[in-house]
């Protein structure tokens, strides 16, 4: 079995544990893999998301053995044999041990800023990485939130080998797992796309998933809802946009007196529970802006992949979207596209009905859109990795037939995913200063700082 990617595999995970009847469970993503993955247990159980991480104590001067673990809240497993086989003493098992708590509170600062823990006291902790090799780290997890108080104990992976899932069986009180290769390898080689995690991601799902829509944002349809979308309690982010006879589900969060609603276009093989457009949404939604992110085609759609790349269909789709988001908010609409998402934004701001303010393009393709381009009148931003080549000189092409306001935004030393670091937080901040400068009554004051647009 393989996976589309840690979105699709956490998906499918969710549909096992929602079988089973889970008291009160915590939703701990392993970092940083497991946490898109985790991100997607938590939505379908309804549960708080919070990270569990946990650090090798190795022996000085053969640091690939590991001598014990430590967790959150002094949490501490230590192995006797291995210490007394490797003669580590007192000393030098303190000074290991100050440098991994050091660095693991560095980690948990990073992923939660100034959030608490979720507390696991007499609750169900449900540990979720993307797959095991050697099932070591997750072993080690299950046994520090079984320190923090956790009552029952569950590991949760898409995929391990056998030996490693019998091992955890002793440990785990339950062990859910959905494919266990005979010939394993590595984890990765059983995911379509296996991009690597940053800790931006990493912060930006944890936040989203502890805050939900958050105290200060209403969400949903709103009142006089129409046909549409269906409606939601409020407080909750979920909608539902018809296109013709097809319902394509979304997340609209939208903050008090926002200037305006950014609805996302995804690209290909991605989902609106991408982690890199999710952290690029929190960024717009601390800065004011309501966000909706949905899915382009269903799932049974998806598994064609000539609709993938039908950027007229795509375009349509996100045409009803912002057509829906003006009709139930009457506020600005912008758009924000990633890969075949940005051709379809482009083309969707082409149309003279949809008057959208702004257009910002992430590692875009605005080159599938090139029939368009000259009747785009939206005000539009081209964000492109410096070491992305080829698609910069695409992008500079499609930049060259945009008649309206545009701008070509390079961010240094970036790749196509922008996994670089502080590449991503680029693209937030230029993203912002961009729909804020055009979205705005005060846009004229556009932001500056670096990486703005050249």
């Amino acid at each position: 079995m393989r996976f589309v990617d840690r979105t699709a595999a956490g998906r499918r995970l969710a549909e096992e544990l929602e079988r089973m009847d889970l008291d009160d469970p915590v939703v701990l993503g392993l970092p940083r893999g497991g946490i898109p993955v985790a991100y997607e247990v938590a939505r379908a159980l309804g549960a708080p998301l919070d990270v569990i991480a946990v650090r090798k104590l190795g022996v000085p001067h053969q640091p690939e053995l590991g001598f014990g673990a430590i967790g959150e809240d002094g949490v501490r497993i230590i192995n006797d044999d291995v210490l007394r086989a490797a003669r580590v003493g007192p000393r030098e098992r303190a000074a290991v041990e100050r440098d991994a708590r050091q660095a693991l509170e560095r980690r948990l600062r990073r992923y939660r800023g100034d959030r608490p823990p979720v507390g696991l006291l007499d609750r169900t902790a449900v540990i979720v990485d993307d797959g095991m090799a050697t099932g070591s780290t997750a072993f080690a997890a299950c046994r520090v939130a079984r320190a923090r108080g956790a009552a029952r104990v569950v590991l949760a992976v898409p995929l391990a080998p056998a030996d490693a899932l019998a091992w955890l069986g002793q440990e785990a009180d339950a062990v859910v797992c959905l494919s266990s290769p005979e010939y394993f390898g590595s984890v990765g080689q059983w995911y379509v796309d296996f991009a690597q995690t940053s800790d931006d991601e990493v912060a930006a799902l944890l936040t989203r998933g502890a805050m939900g829509i958050g105290t200060s944002m209403r969400a949903g349809p709103g009142p006089g809802a129409g046909a549409g979308a269906a409606g939601h309690p409020a407080g909750d982010p979920e909608v539902v946009i018809g296109a013709g006879r097809t319902a394509l589900p979304g997340s609209l969060v939208v903050p008090d007196d926002a200037p305006g609603i950014v609805a996302f276009a995804h690209g290909s093989g991605s989902s609106r529970y991408s982690p890199r457009n999710q952290a690029v949404a929190s960024a717009l939604n601390r800065a004011g802006f309501g966000t909706l992110l949905f899915d382009l085609l269903t799932p049974d759609e998806e598994q064609d992949r000539t609709n993938v790349f039908d950027i007229g269909l795509l375009a349509e789709r996100l045409t009803l979207a912002v057509l829906w988001l003006r009709r139930e908010r009457a506020l600005p609409v912008g758009c924000f596209g990633a890969s075949t998402g940005a051709a379809a934004a482009l083309m969707s701001a082409a149309e003279p009905h949809t008057d959208i303010a702004a257009v910002v393009s992430r590692g875009g393709r605005p080159d599938l859109a090139a029939g368009r381009l000259a009747e785009v009148r939206a005000p539009t931003l081209l964000i492109v990795g410096g070491a992305d080549i080829e698609v910069l000189r695409l992008n500079r092409q499609a930049a060259g037939r945009l008649r309206g306001e545009h701008q070509v935004a390079i961010v240094p030393g970036a790749t196509h995913l922008f996994e670089e670091p502080g590449a991503l937080e680029a693209v937030a901040h230029l993203a912002t200063g961009w729909f804020t400068q055009h979205m705005t009554p005060h846009g004229a004051a556009a932001m500056s700082g670096p990486g703005r647009p050249h």
